[in-house]
């Protein structure tokens, strides 16, 4: 059976000396239980896993995140809101609204 460790970076080295492999799909250092002694990884508290994918926890996609980020709606304190003279796009300036919009 395959234990994963919690091995810190600085602690890699030493977790590798002693039988702990590497697995970069899952980023994690690990031991098979059958082959090495866990005894020396006690203190990088071994967690049981059976080797399937399904034991990994459920990230939510990093573009789904980005989505909600840009979704919502972000107003400084120096925000004045300006009312609405006529229809036209806010980039772009038409002959009723000249007056009041921003020179450029």
């Amino acid at each position: 059976m395959r234990l994963n460790l919690k091995v810190p970076f600085a602690e890699k080295d030493q977790a590798k000396k002693l039988g702990a492999r590497w697995d970069a799909g899952r980023k994690t250092w690990y031991i098979d239980d059958g082959k090495v002694d866990p005894a020396p990884f006690a203190r990088w508290s071994p967690t049981p896993d059976d080797g399937s994918a399904g034991d990994a926890p459920a990230r939510k996609p990093v573009a789904a995140k980005r989505q909600s980020v840009a979704s919502k709606v972000q107003v400084g304190r120096h925000y004045v809101e300006q009312p609405r003279v006529c229809d036209c796009p806010p980039w772009e300036v038409c002959d009723t609204c000249r007056a009041t919009a921003l020179a450029h």
